[in-house]
Formats: C-alpha cells, sequence, structure tokens
C-alpha cells in the first residue's frame, strides 16, 4: 500500500496541489484523470521521487518496485530481444521467452526481434522502452499516455495485458474507452485536489458534476440566507427588546462558512465551420497504387468514392499505408496508378501532426490564426484563440514556446478558422487531454461534411464510423458498416491477439478438414472467376459512363465558346441554337452522372460481399 498525505506541489505561482491525500491498496488499478497541466504526470514524478513535494509525505513500503515507461530512448543492446531482455529481474535473465511474448504483442515480428533498436522508427523505440517495463513485473506499473505511438491490434494487445496484471497499476491516458476497460479506480485532479471513486471515468465525472452543482446551489442559497441575517441584524440592531434575537443571528453569521464561486475552467469548445456541398459525391478513387521503393507497394488497386456526410475512419496496423492514403486523398502525394477525382466543388481541411514543422516559431498563435483565411480577422482570431483554450494574453505567445499539445490545438484552431466541406484528419487524438477529445468527437459529429480519419482511439471508432477503411492481411479495402459490425463479422486477424508461445489449436474433432493444395487453388480459381463475371462489367460500365462525361464536358467547352462568340457578333439565331444545344448538353451529363452514381454504388455493393466471401474462404481455408 502507497500512502500519500497532505501533498503540496507548485512550480512558481501555479499551484497544483494543496494537501491531497490518497491511498493505493493491493491490485488496484487507477486511471489519472485531468486536464493538461494540472500535475498528472508530475504526480508520478513525484511517486517515483523524480519531484520532490513542498509538503506532505510519501509512503512506500519497503522493497516496493515502482517502475515508470519513459519517453527519452536510451539502448545499450545490438538486438530488439536483447534489449527488451535488460528489463528482465535479476533472477529471470534467461527468461527470454517472456520478452517474446511482450514484444510480439506490440507489433514486433521474429525478424524484428534481431534487428538493432536503432533501425526502427520513435514510435516502435517507445514500444521497446514499454516493453522493457512489462518485462521487469514491477509491483507498481506507471504508464504515461501507454497508447500513443501504437495502432489498434497493439493496443487490443496491451489492454487484454493490463487487466490481467498481478500488482498495481496507475496509468495516464486521453483514450477514455481503453482506460475504462483496465482500471478499478479513477484519481481526478480537480481544482488543485484529488478525488479517488471505485468505478470507471464516467462515474466520477458524473460524481463531480453532480458535487459541483450541489456545491453551488448551496453557496446561492447560503448567501441568500447570509443577506437575510444581516438584513435582521441591520433593522433590529436598535430594538432592545429584540436584543436576544439580534445576538443569536450575529452567532449564526459568524459561524456561517462563506463559499467561493467555482472559477469557470478553461475547456475546449469548437466546431468546425463548414460549407454547402451540392453533389452526392465528394471523390471517386479508382484502383490507385502507391509505393515509396520499386516492387514494394504500401497501397495496391484500392477504389472507394466519397458520398456527402461520409463518416469514414481508416484502420489498421502501424506502418501499413494509414497516413500516406491521408496524403495522396488530401493531394500531398501523387498515386503511382489510378486516379482520385475530386468534385469541383470541395474544400477540404488536412490535419496531419508533421504539419506542426509548417508552424512559424516566430509568429504568435494569433497570427497564425489569422494567416488560415482571408474573411478571418482579428477579433475573429481572437475567438477562435479562447475557443483553443489560450485567452487574453496567452494568444500572443510565440508558436517556439508551446509544447507539442499546445502546437496541436493551433493547428485544430487553424483549420477551424477554414470553411471546408471535406475533413482528412490523421490522428487527431495525439497530445489532446480527455476532456479536449470529448470536445473533439463532439465537433467531428456535429460537421456538417464528409470526414475521413485515422485513428486507433476505439471510442471515436464506435460513436463515428458509418464506414471503415481498413488495413489488413497486406491488403487496403472498403468495410460497409460500423466498427462494431467489422470486429463481429471480420476482427482483427492479422496480430496483437494471442501471445506468440500459444500453441495453434487444432480441430482433432475432425482431421480431415485441412484442404490439399489443389483444392485450395480450385477454390480460389473459382471464386476469382466469379468475382470478376460480376465486377468486370461494372467496372467497364463505370468506364464508358466516365469517358461519355469527358467527351459532353469537352463539347459543353465548346458550346460556351460558341456562345461567347455569337454573342459578340449579335446574331440571334446563332445564340439560340447554341444555347438550346448547351441545354441538351448539360441535360446529358447530369444523366451521365446518375448513371456513373447507379454503377458506382452497384460496384461497391459487390465488391464489399466479394471480399467479405475472400475473407470467409481464406478462413475456411487456414
Amino acid at each position: 500500500m502507497i500512502v500519500v498525505e497532505n501533498l503540496n506541489k507548485s512550480f512558481g505561482s501555479q499551484t497544483l496541489f494543496k494537501g491531497i491525500s490518497f491511498k493505493l491498496n493491493p491490485k488496484e488499478r487507477i486511471g489519472v484523470v485531468g486536464r493538461n497541466g494540472h500535475g498528472k504526470t508530475t504526480l508520478f514524478r513525484l511517486l517515483i521521487g523524480e519531484e520532490l513535494p513542498d509538503e506532505g509525505t510519501i509512503n512506500v513500503p519497503k522493497h516496493y518496485r515502482i517502475a515508470c515507461v519513459r519517453q527519452e530512448i536510451e539502448f545499450t543492446e545490438d538486438t530488439v530481444l536483447a534489449e527488451g531482455m535488460t528489463g528482465l529481474r535479476e533472477e529471470n535473465q534467461d527468461h527470454f521467452w517472456k520478452v517474446e511474448k511482450i514484444l510480439a504483442g506490440l507489433g514486433f515480428s521474429k525478424k524484428d526481434m534481431q534487428r538493432h533498436p536503432a533501425e526502427f522508427s520513435g514510435g516502435f523505440q517507445v514500444r521497446l522502452n514499454l516493453a522493457k517495463v512489462l518485462a521487469s513485473e514491477p509491483d507498481l506499473l506507471l504508464l504515461d499516455e501507454p497508447t500513443n505511438f501504437l495502432d489498434i491490434t497493439s493496443i487490443r494487445w496491451v489492454e487484454r495485458f493490463l487487466m490481467h496484471w498481478p500488482g498495481e497499476l496507475m496509468m495516464i491516458t486521453h483514450d477514455r474507452g481503453f482506460m475504462d476497460k483496465i482500471v478499478t479506480h479513477t484519481l481526478g485532479i480537480h481544482r488543485k485536489k484529488i478525488r479517488k471513486i471505485s468505478g470507471n471515468t464516467e462515474k466520477y465525472y458524473n460524481q463531480i458534476a453532480q458535487d459541483e452543482e450541489i456545491y453551488e446551489k448551496t453557496r446561492i442559497n447560503d448567501e441568500r440566507r447570509r443577506k437575510e441575517i444581516e438584513l435582521f441584524i441591520n433593522r433590529f440592531r436598535a430594538k432592545a427588546r429584540l436584543a436576544n434575537l439580534v445576538q443569536s443571528r450575529v452567532k449564526t453569521l459568524s459561524k456561517l462558512e462563506r463559499k467561493e464561486k467555482l472559477e469557470n475552467l478553461k475547456t475546449l469548445d469548437f466546431y468546425f465551420r463548414s460549407i454547402p456541398f451540392p453533389g452526392k459525391f465528394l471523390m471517386n478513387v479508382r484502383d490507385i497504387s502507391f509505393s515509396y521503393h520499386q516492387n514494394q507497394p504500401l497501397i495496391r488497386n484500392f477504389s472507394v468514392s466519397v458520398r456527402a456526410g461520409d463518416r469514414i475512419c481508416v484502420v489498421g496496423k502501424n506502418g501499413k499505408g494509414k497516413t500516406t492514403l491521408l496524403k495522396l486523398l488530401s493531394g500531398v502525394l501523387k498515386p503511382k496508378k489510378g486516379n482520385i477525382d475530386s468534385h469541383p466543388s470541395v474544400t477540404q481541411g488536412f490535419f496531419e501532426q508533421a504539419n506542426v514543422k509548417d508552424l512559424v516559431h516566430t509568429r504568435t498563435i494569433e497570427e497564425e490564426i489569422l494567416s488560415s483565411h482571408t474573411d478571418v480577422n482579428r477579433q475573429s482570431a481572437r475567438n477562435l484563440c479562447g475557443a483553443m483554450m489560450f485567452e487574453g494574453n496567452d494568444a500572443l505567445k510565440r508558436i517556439g514556446v508551446l509544447s507539442g499539445g499546445e502546437k496541436m490545438r493551433v493547428l485544430l484552431g487553424k483549420i477551424i478558422a477554414t470553411p471546408v466541406n471535406f475533413l482528412l484528419l490523421d490522428e487527431p487524438t495525439n497530445h489532446l487531454d480527455m476532456e479536449s477529445c470529448d470536445a473533439l468527437l463532439s465537433a467531428i459529429d456535429n460537421f456538417d461534411g464528409s470526414v475521413i480519419m485515422v485513428t486507433h482511439n476505439e471510442m471515436f471508432l464506435h460513436t463515428l464510423a458509418d464506414r471503415l477503411i481498413v488495413f489488413q492481411n497486406n491488403q487496403v479495402y472498403v468495410f460497409e458498416g460500423s466498427y462494431q459490425r467489422f470486429l463481429d463479422k471480420v476482427g482483427w486477424k492479422d496480430g496483437g491477439h494471442a501471445p506468440i508461445s500459444e500453441p495453434k489449436k487444432i480441430d482433432t474433432a475432425n482431421p480431415n478438414l485441412k484442404l490439399t493444395r489443389k483444392e485450395i487453388r480450385r477454390k480460389r480459381s473459382a471464386f476469382v472467376i466469379e468475382r470478376a463475371k460480376v465486377l468486370k462489367p461494372l467496372e467497364q460500365q463505370i468506364l464508358n459512363t466516365e469517358n461519355a462525361i469527358e467527351k459532353h464536358e469537352k463539347k459543353l467547352d465548346e458550346l460556351n465558346t460558341a456562345m461567347q462568340e455569337a454573342s459578340q457578333v449579335q446574331d440571334p439565331k446563332r445564340i439560340a441554337s447554341v444555347s438550346q444545344s448547351i441545354h441538351g448538353c448539360r441535360t446529358t451529363i447530369d444523366s451521365l452522372f446518375d448513371e456513373l452514381e447507379k454503377f458506382t454504388t452497384s460496384f461497391e455493393e459487390q465488391n464489399a460481399m466479394f471480399e467479405k466471401k475472400w475473407q470467409q474462404l481464406e478462413s475456411d481455408m487456414n
């Protein structure tokens, strides 16, 4: 048991904690919540002794081991496996299989485990740090944003791992769904105080809201009563026969505690500006392929049509091409093959964390917001700064002095300042606290345009997604339906489920189920023939219709030029004839677009059906 008593901690004029106390009991898994800058990470640093309290005590049992996952990268060994084994306890130095199990769950392949740690991206290096700490099997595990840089399958593995953690656990994360599945208790830092309750974040926030509502009602009633008592005393102070009553009320007034009005806490509060979109389809993506290295395609023959009002979430393991796909759709990258056709009325906002480098370090926050769009004036820029939690003089801070989370909010502010009808968001929840994530979820939900978002946050996936773009099994495909339907019908098949030490389950009841290679080839061949028989005619109809539209649009351009010439020479007969031709051409184009929509919708429905059949076929053959 760890006991924290009457802890005070300040940095300069900023007080983080004032007289906080709590206990960490055996086997408790505690989620630590609170706004950015309110002291969550400082609390961890106090527990491991990297910070000292101004006042108060932290009592830790003798020989009690506390481990914290650090963001700093420092490796000493030549391979990932050897580095991971440095976390093992002294008595378990040869238990390499424990480390293999953890590394596999975090997305490292057998081959990866023999590579040098320096060869990996920063995200995988952070995972290696996490693996070392998990392998050390401490009594108390401290996790500060453990889901950052993890893909969805690794998050699900960590979730299952932590649910069976044998010791104590304290974690900070912006991912409320992840936290609620793991914790037994929630510890909240709120108004410089700490409150610990049994239950998840929803129960905690409901309790806080209820307590503050009761506090405010009590404060108002107390103020009203105070004024009534003061009025009685002032009115009857000079009346001798009421002296006892007056004295009684004076004593009551002296005992009546004056409650201070609760300070309004800064909250991220915004909505995305939207502009109307006149059509049904914003974008048509057909058979695009892309690779950074020759003969190593990252995206192959991918097609999707983006409809007005779509909420499409892009999911899959890290390094498979999700961010690359968003860059292709946004126009930052060009596909090696295939076409991406956008409607001329599309106006997009693209949020990518790498765009932080485009912020000008010498500008103020206000100046960056002002540069976003021509119709943003100084007052609206200040309002937006306030909505992004940069109130008053904070809006005059230089970009160069901001934290990572603050820069993310500036990027969001720049997108909010621009009216759009198509949002492309790449992991927008990273570096936001839980309250800010809730505000972002609400803003996306209320946005009138279309959204394509890369996220590993399952709460966002369950709430927003009506379609998915899935990177799995070395392919990318569109899944029609919600995230829950995806989990029920398909699920995550390529990692993050079972530890590598578990043997594959074999159906001993029917050993003859395994297919021969010849039967597998025959089934696959039959499937390919059936799919081509249905999809090829639809593809040809789509191609023919697109060519017809292109042909008639060229004709329309010629007719518009002819109309200008006829108008210049004031030839009424020619004007009437050309006008009639323009009307007929536009009617034909509209009709062709209706046909294109019909063919495209049919193609997507049939393709989704065949994708589902293929998944089932692969499952049956494995």
